[in-house]
């Protein structure tokens, strides 16, 4: 059955589509930071501080209600450990591997789902479950004579930075009577914390010097990321769940295209394969919950 969706469904799917597109390439920013001398892990602090102060400068509530409902730290630690994993991850690794492995999310939203939510598990999301593992099989399956993950430590940031933003997206439901001042503060506040927090345990290198192109480069993500924000909370709130998961998954193209064009990422057969299957999955999920 066809869903009738409004007029305005325009402008709420391309709201959507630019949201996937900045995360998609954030990865080439992301890496002429690194070329700068920029870790990673200190790009999202600089990036992600500068999205707080906006927000806490706009939404001045959003402080207080953080502080009195500590269940939106759970956001804080879910949100910064997607983000730090996965800004890290599409950085150091295969732009098309580490996305492939972030989107396992059905795999794990299922299994939280039950946990946290107490939603039944039914065939469909068994279905989900088995495809995303088939998918993750095939992407992470041994070559060269390597052993499994050993041919590329950076694909358990993509595991873990998918596992995390299942409980990200699980814990926003749960949360669904927070402002949305409130969580998006959570989420950015926790980008730049856990990022700061893995920055000082692991040896990242020194800083380099101030720069113009390189802090105009932190700039700009952040004021992409705040609009990549406002953009997906207006397309999420105007079509129909399903709609939205499925517009979502074009970040994959986007990474996907963008990496391999420009030497990032590598494309065989298997990996394509698995690729499909975890797209599946996932474009599964919004057609049967």
């Amino acid at each position: 059955m066809s869903v009738a969706l409004p007029r305005s469904a325009g402008w709420a799917v391309a709201a959507l589509l630019s949201n996937a597109m900045v995360w998609g390439l954030t990865w080439w920013p992301m890496r002429e930071l690194q070329h700068a001398g920029l870790h990673p892990l200190w790009a999202t602090v600089l990036i992600f501080s500068l999205s707080v102060s906006v927000i806490g400068v706009l939404r001045p509530a959003a402080w207080s209600e953080l502080a009195r409902h500590p269940s939106l730290w759970l956001i804080v630690l879910a949100a910064g450990t997607t983000n730090a994993c996965f800004n890290w991850g599409v950085t150091a690794g295969d732009v098309v591997r580490v996305v492939l492995l972030f989107y396992l999310m059905p795999l794990w939203t299922v299994l939280l789902a039950r946990w946290l939510l107490h939603e039944a598990i039914t065939a469909a999301a068994l279905l989900r479950v088995a495809l995303a593992l088939a998918g993750a099989a095939l992407v992470l399956w041994p070559q060269n004579g390597t052993q499994l993950l050993d041919g590329d430590p950076i694909d358990l940031l993509g595991l873990l930075g998918g596992f995390s933003f299942a409980v990200n997206n699980v814990m926003l439901r749960r949360l669904g009577q927070r402002s949305e001042a409130a969580r998006g503060l959570a989420m950015f506040l926790g980008g730049g914390l856990v990022s700061l927090v893995l920055a000082l345990i692991i040896p990242t290198g020194p800083l380099p010097e101030l720069a113009p192109g390189w802090l105009l480069i932190c700039a700009l993500l952040a004021t992409c990321y705040l609009g990549s924000n406002m953009a997906l909370q207006y397309g999420a709130t105007r079509l129909p769940a399903n709609v939205t998961a499925v517009v979502m998954l074009t970040e994959v193209l986007w990474a996907t295209a963008s990496s391999v064009a420009l030497g990032a990422g590598q494309m065989s057969p298997a990996l394509a394969l698995g690729g499909a299957l975890i797209v599946g999955a996932a474009a599964l999920s919004a057609w049967r919950p």
